[in-house]
């Protein structure tokens, strides 16, 4: 059997912040990502211009807001990645009633501004990496069920659903002292069996809890140029009519014109159109509001987070897509005290469901680690 002090379960940014500061406290952990890459909800498509120069569009979280988001903005700085404002100089487009041209109508700034990365979210993800013992790193690794014996949590990790050239040659049993999930607390309980079972209240939170993002879909067109911002508009739009309710700019500093939206149409509807459909609809939808030039994209993305089986649940599909309160991420008596913690980024009290979020949660749960684990 292996061992561990910590074992971290899931390899997004929560759980690639808890390794790194698990690494400076040398403390010894491993981190099981059942997806083959990580970077969890943080995905980023990158298109190659030219043999020098990649732009990257997230097709995950985008945005960050270093003026009250701090404890991000420090890690981003720390990282030294190049951050970039989000562009919003123009008017804006409002889609109000079926078969009625959009208006335009005086476009507006987010206070605080709204930052992006420059080399996209996974930029974040790939720096923590390269600071990380990669042989710490197991990705391909499905966590199905955490025992507690009283004297550890033994882990047991799925292996029947990985390709045979694929699998492990090691044991896939892993012993803890503690157990960080880094994951969403509804996710962690439709998708890991925790015998003996959670404290009924703990387990009752966890599965209430909304996944953010989860219910969502994003679409992106590029195109050569930012054509729009020549009309001085904004690349921001809102819709009655659909299929995205939101639009705004994601075009490449010195790059590629970009515009991605929100689409609005349920997960449960999505699930039964086709891609290049619903691709179809989206140019449709730009070319009515910004005119023939976005008729035809140099290329487009479509990311349904709802067809992601290690993020959304079935609760999760037919949600509101609302954030959530953040649940309690520990028991507090029985068996599984101050052996679990929740630290992905909806257990965030002040972020909940934000990268902010990720970064605070994690860094709570290590902070407050019991001293059994340092031992």
């Amino acid at each position: 059997m292996n061992k561990a002090s910590v074992v971290i379960i899931g390899g997004g940014l929560s759980g690639l912040y808890a390794a790194y500061l698990l690494e400076k406290k040398g403390i010894d952990y491993v981190l099981l990502e059942a997806r083959p890459t990580l970077g969890g909800r943080i995905v980023t498509a990158k298109l190659s211009r030219d043999y020098t120069n990649i732009d990257s569009f997230d097709l995950g979280p985008s945005w960050f807001w270093p003026d009250y988001q701090q404890q991000l903005a420090r890690l981003i700085a720390e990282l030294q990645l190049e951050t970039v404002t989000q562009f919003e100089e123009g008017d804006m487009l409002v889609e109000r009633l079926p078969d009625m041209p959009a208006t335009r109508t005086q476009g507006y700034k987010s206070s605080p501004p709204s930052m992006r990365l420059k080399d996209g979210m996974a930029a974040l993800i790939e720096a923590l990496y390269l600071r990380l013992d990669a042989s710490r790193i197991l990705t391909g690794h499905v966590v199905c069920q955490l025992n507690n014996t009283g004297q550890g949590i033994e882990v047991e990790v799925a292996s029947k659903d990985m390709p045979e050239q694929d699998m492990p040659e090691q044991d896939m049993t892993w012993h803890a002292q503690h157990i960080l999930l880094a994951l969403p607390p509804r996710l962690a309980m439709t998708s890991i069996k925790f015998n003996p079972a959670l404290p009924s209240n703990l387990s009752s939170q966890w599965q209430q809890t909304a996944t953010w993002m989860a219910p969502h879909a994003k679409y992106v067109a590029v195109y050569d140029t930012p054509f729009w911002q020549k009309q001085r508009l904004s690349g921001a739009a809102r819709s009655a009519q659909g299929p995205m309710v939101e639009i705004h700019d994601a075009s490449v500093v010195d790059g590629s014109g970009a515009l991605f939206g929100f689409i609005g149409v349920p997960a449960s509807v999505r699930q039964d159109v086709s891609e290049a459909v619903l691709k179809a609809h989206c140019r449709a939808q730009l070319v009515r509001l910004f005119g023939v030039e976005a008729e035809h994209p140099d290329r487009e993305y479509l990311k349904d987070w709802a067809q992601e089986p290690f993020t959304a649940t079935d609760a999760d599909v037919s949600g509101d897509g609302q954030h959530a309160s953040a649940p309690f991420p520990k028991a507090t008596s029985g068996v599984w005290e101050n052996c679990l913690t929740g630290i992905g980024s909806e257990w965030s009290t002040q972020f909940p469901g934000y990268l902010a979020g990720a970064i605070d949660a994690a860094s709570i749960g290590v902070q407050n680690l019991p001293k059994s684990v340092f031992s």
